[in-house]
């Protein structure tokens, strides 16, 4: 599924000092691994990665050039590409149940892109305002992105890993 979603995304995708592809990559893929946890049972668990995740999705489409449509759009594909995916599932339910994991589904893409234009707009405003060396802050960089994102995997193993308490 993330090597569709890169291909949907073309041209944005092709590697930068900000945005190595393996980068976007790893982050894709971390969406993808959350947005499982959500759906499932512990998705009240998961959502605090998930805000967490958008976020930092947010701040690194800032850094990798994109316009503020951009994330959106990107965010939107991720849709599209979780209905295509599940369309066979989903159309085996019953309707009701159908329609519930739909509704779900359509929520949390939603809330992942008002969080992802949150870390937008906030790293695009911190970058025009001077940080008390009257220079503007800097955007995120590659290895900070790296870190945030291993510490959201490890977060998101801790919640979804089996309990080993008997």
């Amino acid at each position: 599924m993330v090597a569709r979603w890169i291909e949907w995304l073309g041209e944005r995708i092709t590697g930068t000092p900000t945005a190595p592809r393996d980068l976007v990559q790893t982050e894709f893929s971390l969406i993808l691994d959350v947005f499982v946890a959500l759906v499932g049972p512990l998705r009240r668990e998961a959502k605090p990665v998930w805000q967490h995740l958008t976020e930092l999705y947010g701040r690194h489409a800032a850094a990798r050039g994109l316009a503020a449509g951009e994330v959106v759009e990107e965010m939107q594909y991720l849709r599209e590409l979780l209905i295509r995916h599940l369309a066979p599932a989903i159309a085996a339910l019953r309707p009701r149940q159908g329609m519930a994991l739909l509704l779900r589904l359509n929520r949390l893409v939603d809330r992942g892109v008002a969080m992802a234009v949150v870390g937008y707009t906030d790293t695009i405003v911190a970058s025009l305002l001077p940080n008390g060396d009257d220079e503007p802050a800097p955007i995120l960089d590659v290895d900070a992105i790296r870190a945030r994102l291993a510490e959201l995997k490890i977060e998101l193993h801790r919640i979804t890993r089996p309990s080993t308490r008997h």
